[in-house]
């Protein structure tokens, strides 16, 4: 089952997956991670840098990208994770890839994107955030259950929520490349985060509700190595919260 860790604060949420994502990537020369945008990755990052490991063998593929935007603006997300991820992380830019970021057609980016993933020996660790409409990655309710890297159309309630990081709505790009969830789901970990009380119900949606393509981020009940951490905000609406406590907290029993 998936497991979820109910933590006090956002920086202890950054340890326990900078922990995961460590674990995860000794078990190979080239690991590859898979890079989430936005602001709750960031105590992932900070906490991973803090350890100051050298990080300059690890490939990183991002889960989105933006379409439309000009080469060079702020918020193109191969922008964003050079800025939030690479710099702090010591990454070598030249093994980070963005969906789309090989100049190719359009039309067939996605089979690029995921052709280089598998290149590189598929993904050893997944980072997610979760939308409010319990989307992960650009997954937009409605999206395959076994779609894989393609464009996307955005909703008008994702774009709401990302124009805070633009002049206005009408700045924010209408359409996106986005791994797809068939893709999200061959990573051998994945670990989703989610902070605050707007997450509570896609969280309970997407970890006790039914599987189902309204809800996107439910497939990860398919995966064999989820993990959930969210704070008491976003863990709210859990039915079983004293459950997950307790199970996170006897976890070392079961990998004993």
């Amino acid at each position: 089952m998936t497991e979820i860790a109910i933590v006090k604060t956002q920086a202890e949420a950054g340890r326990i997956a900078a922990d995961l994502i460590v674990a995860a990537l000794a078990k190979r020369d080239e690991p590859t991670l898979g890079l989430a945008t936005g602001s709750t990755p960031l105590p992932v990052w900070s906490a991973l840098a803090e350890r100051s490991l050298d990080l300059s063998a690890v490939r990183g593929f991002a889960l989105d990208e933006y379409v439309g935007l000009p080469a060079g603006h702020p918020e193109i997300y191969r922008a964003v994770v050079d800025r939030d991820i690479v710099a702090p992380l010591g990454l070598d830019p030249q093994r980070v890839r963005v969906p789309g970021d090989d100049e190719g057609p359009l039309a067939e980016a996605g089979e690029r994107y995921e052709a280089a993933i598998a290149d590189a020996g598929g993904i050893d660790l997944q980072i997610l955030g979760i939308g409010r409409t319990g989307h992960i990655g650009f997954n937009e309710p409605g999206s395959s259950l076994a779609s894989r890297t393609r464009l996307k159309a955005l909703t008008p309630a994702t774009r709401a929520d990302n124009a805070r990081f633009f002049p206005g709505i009408g700045d924010v790009p209408t359409h996106c490349l986005t791994q797809g969830i068939g893709t999200i789901l061959d990573a051998r970990v994945l670990v989703l985060l989610a902070f605050g009380e707007t997450k509570a119900p896609a969280v309970a949606a997407a970890v006790e509700g039914p599987l189902t393509s309204s809800c996107p981020a439910s497939a990860i009940q398919l995966h064999r190595r989820a993990v959930v951490i969210v704070d008491e905000a976003a863990a709210a609406r859990l039915e079983h919260r004293d459950y997950y406590r307790f199970a996170w907290d006897h976890r070392e029993i079961a990998t004993a």
